[in-house]
């Protein structure tokens, strides 16, 4: 049985199976399939089954019905591809592993022997990171700057207590 399963986060895991030759989907509740996101219309798309396989018809949706990330009109919807409805994304299952899903695990190779943390070293800080290190420079531009700030306070209060009667 073909189903639609969202991968979107948020809302991994919700999935819908399609029974019926026409399942609506859209925001709101009257939809067979209800996704309530904001950026799903209302009545966003709707689900045909037919002879030529499952048919994906944007209902003149806001945000746009896309598959794969080309958006459509009308357009047939095949096993393992992501069908986007605004900024929530499904793909459509039927039991059987995507030919897409089993060419990526057949070109996976192990590293052998891995990596060892000693042979990273100090790369493993990343440059353009925004958890850098402070330099030290700067450090020491702040004590320096808060020495010689102390000094000027100490020097005008001595100044001060000479100028007394």
């Amino acid at each position: 049985m073909a189903k639609l399963v969202v991968i979107s986060e948020g809302f991994a895991g919700t999935s819908f199976e399609l029974k019926s030759e026409r399942t609506t989907i859209g925001r709101l509740e009257d939809n067979a399939f209800t996704l309530a996101e904001p950026s799903v219309s209302g009545h966003h798309c709707e689900v045909l089954m037919s002879g030529e396989g499952i048919v994906v018809k944007d209902l003149n949706s806001t945000n746009g019905t896309f598959i794969n990330g080309r958006q459509i009109s009308q357009e047939t919807l095949k096993p393992g591809q992501i069908l986007r409805l605004g900024q929530v994304e499904l793909r459509l299952e039927n039991g059987a592993p995507a030919a897409d899903a089993k060419k990526q695990i057949s070109q996976t190779m192990p590293i052998q022997g891995g990596v060892k943390l000693d042979d990273l070293g100090d790369k493993t800080r990343m440059v353009d990171s925004p958890f850098k290190k402070k330099s030290d420079k700067t450090n020491k531009i702040f004590l320096y700057g808060g020495i010689v700030l102390g000094v000027v306070i100490v020097a005008l209060i001595i100044f001060a207590i000479s100028q007394l009667p």
